[in-house]
C-alpha cells in the first residue's frame, strides 16, 4: 500500500485550496467552485527573523576589495533599491535615467514601475558602462556574464551586448556568486533594506513605495527590527525603591 493511500479517508488536508480564490469564485463569478472542509486549517507563516542582514554586514561587503565591479554594483544596486534581483537583472542601458538616479522595471502583472539608487550606485555605474577603449556602452544588457554565450546556447538578441558579445547575467549564475562570497541569498538584500528603512523610522506608506508592496500586511514582514537593532536597544531602567522608614522621616 502507498503512503497516500494509507491515509484515512476522514483525515482532512491542512491547506486543500486557496479561500480568497475560490471566494472569489463563488461570489464575483458565480461559478462552480469546491467548498473548503469546515476543519481544514490555514497554513501557518514561518516568518524567518534571520533573513535580514545587519548594516555593518552589508558595508563590510560592498567595500571589500575582492569583489568584482560587476557583483559590487549588482548588490549595491539591489540594496539601494530594494527591488527583486529579477527586476534589475532584467534592465538595459538604455533605461537608466543616471541624471535622477532611476530606472523602470516591470512590476507583477506587468505594470511598470520606478526603482531609485543612491549615490553608491551612482558612483558605480559609469565605471560598470565604461568600454576598454574608453567609451561607454549605451545599449544593450546592464550587468553582462564573464563569457559570450556559445552558439549551442546563444540567447535571444535582446540579451546580447552590442559592443561585447555577451549575454545578460542570469539569476542563477548571480546567486550562485553572492552566495560564494558572502554565503547569502539575493533575496536578503531586499530584505535587508527594508528592515534598515524601518530601524530609520520611515513610515510604512514610504517603505510601501520604495519595496513597491501593495499589501502593508506583505510589508510588515519585512519592516521589523534587525538583529543587531535589537541587540542595542538600552534595557529598560528600574526605579529604586524608596524604604518607607524614610518616607516616614520625611514627614
Amino acid at each position: 500500500m502507498s503512503r497516500r493511500s494509507a491515509r484515512p479517508a476522514s483525515a482532512a488536508p491542512r491547506r486543500l485550496f486557496n479561500q480568497p480564490w475560490l471566494t472569489w469564485c463563488q461570489t464575483k463569478k458565480h461559478w462552480a467552485a469546491p467548498s473548503v472542509p469546515a476543519e481544514a486549517e490555514r497554513r501557518k507563516e514561518n516568518a524567518d527573523e534571520t533573513r535580514a542582514v545587519a548594516k555593518t554586514a552589508i558595508h563590510r561587503l560592498l567595500s571589500r576589495r575582492d569583489i568584482p565591479l560587476r557583483e559590487k554594483t549588482l548588490w549595491r544596486m539591489l540594496y539601494e533599491t530594494a527591488a527583486r534581483a529579477s527586476e534589475i537583472l532584467a534592465l538595459n542601458v538604455e533605461d537608466l535615467d543616471l541624471e535622477h538616479r532611476r530606472a523602470p522595471v516591470r512590476f507583477k502583472g506587468g505594470a511598470i514601475e520606478w526603482v531609485y539608487w543612491d549615490s553608491g550606485t551612482a558612483h558605480l555605474l559609469p565605471r560598470l558602462l565604461r568600454l576598454p577603449d574608453g567609451t561607454c556602452r549605451t545599449r544593450g544588457p546592464l550587468f553582462l556574464s564573464e563569457r559570450r554565450p556559445v552558439p549551442a546556447r546563444r540567447p535571444p538578441a535582446a540579451d546580447i551586448c552590442p559592443y561585447t558579445g555577451r549575454a545578460r547575467l542570469g539569476y542563477d549564475r548571480a546567486r550562485v556568486l553572492l552566495d560564494k562570497y558572502a554565503g547569502l541569498d539575493l533575496h536578503q538584500l531586499r530584505h535587508s533594506a527594508a528592515t534598515h528603512l524601518g530601524e530609520a523610522e520611515v513610515p510604512l506608506q514610504l517603505i510601501m513605495g520604495k519595496t513597491r508592496h501593495k499589501n502593508p500586511r506583505t510589508a510588515m514582514r519585512y519592516v521589523k527590527p534587525g538583529a543587531e537593532a535589537i541587540a542595542s536597544t538600552p534595557a529598560p531602567t528600574l526605579i529604586r525603591a524608596v524604604p518607607t522608614s524614610c518616607c516616614l522621616d520625611a514627614l
